[in-house]
């Protein structure tokens, strides 16, 4: 070996052991900022048990998904809070068998069942492309780089073989999941997808956070998810949903917000019926999700609406006798009691106005009886704030029923303008502190 080259020989090894040793410093470093990732929710669904719905819900059974062969699903969510990075959550809680998942992925969302080719990305699940969940389980896929922004649509994509038994559910508007035989998570647009009025198995989304964002989960029913609430473009228009947007647009704030909506059409707080009942969800539906810093908790009027009254009967069996104001509010108590043990801090807000609804749902003494819980709501001093959702939404003539501005056209659910000044009743100081 001539000395030219015994002198780069003798210079290579030693830069190759200075980068060795300048990795050996950067390790502990990349470990330590690996370790304090600080996931926070970004969207995420309140799963209900399929089998366990009222006949009339289960109109498209998801068993039919899967019924030969490989299939696809496609779901669209819509994220409230932005990120370089995303993980996705996969549940089988209400399955009775294991799920395997073969193939999953995530990506934009272009419209539709359509992705940007661009932003595909393979989901993996401990260096793993598939995953098998056990009945009862949930499980988070490994964190894929993939930027959004709130607002902005993502898909997820997950393969399924045959037969599967979907258990795991929430229900969508049918232009947010679609259906395709084969396996097509990677597949950026799909041609002849069918759609369904159902989510399944995905229930959540995180971002990655170099902040402290504020994660307010709204927990509730019906009036939460956001039933009567499309504008005249058919776009949902849920009262988190526009709350989410008002948060956006606050002026020079510095705070980032996600707002996550738990609500279930037909939801109560003290007994299953559809999805299980308040009291009963509150721990894994709104202080599970990642990084949660605030609860609106609004849940009730159901129990108060379905009792033992002529005609309300599931497969002849009566329903559950209904509730006292004592007990209705004992459950809320209990809800703040759990909320409050986790440091995550609660708005309460009063139950809206129901008059108008055919009888036996709306009777005099049922509203002296959500008269009596608001009133309890307002002299709470153990929250941080009581939402007036009541005083926002009634009618200035007639209190006990909703402002005709704002209602729907069944006199409980608010109209989308409903829906916007239950957003605006939101003091967003409140979601700062």
């Amino acid at each position: 070996m001539n000395l030219v080259s015994r002198f780069f020989s003798r210079a290579g090894a030693a830069a190759l052991a200075c980068c060795a040793g300048a990795l050996l410093l950067l390790l502990p470093m990349m470990a330590a900022q690996a370790a304090d990732v600080r996931w926070a929710a970004s969207w995420a669904a309140a799963p209900q048990d399929y089998q366990q719905l009222p006949p009339p819900l289960r109109t498209a059974p998801p068993e039919a998904l899967a019924a030969s062969g490989a299939q696809t699903l496609r779901e669209r969510l819509l994220p409230t809070l932005g990120g370089r990075r995303v993980r996705i959550r996969f549940s089988n809680v209400f399955g009775k068998v294991p799920l395997h998942i073969a193939a999953a992925s995530v990506a934009r969302s272009t419209g539709g069942a359509a992705v940007s080719p661009a932003t595909l990305r393979q989901l993996q699940f401990g260096g793993r492309t598939d995953i098998t969940l056990a009945p009862g389980a949930e499980a988070w896929s490994d964190a894929a780089r993939l930027s959004l922004e709130p607002g902005q649509a993502a898909a997820v994509s997950f393969e399924v073989g045959a037969p599967t038994s979907f258990a795991t559910v929430h229900h969508l508007p049918p232009d947010a999941t679609w259906v395709l035989p084969g396996r097509a998570v990677m597949r950026t647009s799909w041609r002849d997808a069918a759609p369904s009025p159902w989510n399944h198995v995905v229930t959540g989304l995180d971002v990655a956070s170099a902040t402290t964002p504020r994660v307010v989960v709204a927990f509730g029913d019906s009036i939460t998810e956001g039933v009567g609430g499309r504008d005249a473009q058919g776009q949902p228009g849920s009262y988190p949903d526009q709350l989410a947007t008002r948060l956006r647009g606050q002026p020079g704030g510095r705070t980032s917000f996600a707002v996550i909506n738990a609500g279930i059409a037909g939801n109560r707080l003290l007994a299953d019926r559809i999805g299980p009942g308040g009291i009963a969800r509150f721990e894994r539906d709104a202080l599970g999700q990642s990084g949660v810093t605030h609860v609106l908790i609004l849940i009730g009027i159901n129990d108060l609406l379905f009792g033992q009254s002529p005609g309300l009967a599931e497969g002849g069996k009566p329903l559950p006798e209904t509730p006292g104001v004592e007990q209705i509010t004992a459950g809320l108590q209990q809800l703040i009691r759990q909320a409050r043990d986790k440091g995550v801090k609660v708005l309460l807000g009063t139950l809206l106005p129901f008059k108008g609804m055919p009888e036996p749902y709306w009777s005099e003494e049922r509203e002296a009886r959500r008269q009596a819980v608001n009133r309890w709501i307002r002299g709470r001093q153990d929250v941080e704030a009581v939402v007036d959702f009541d005083a926002a939404l009634r009618d200035p003539a007639d209190p006990a029923a909703l402002n005709p501005l704002y209602d729907s056209g069944d006199h409980l659910h608010p109209s989308h303008a409903g829906y916007a000044a239950m957003a605006g009743a939101v003091d967003p100081q409140e979601l700062r502190e």
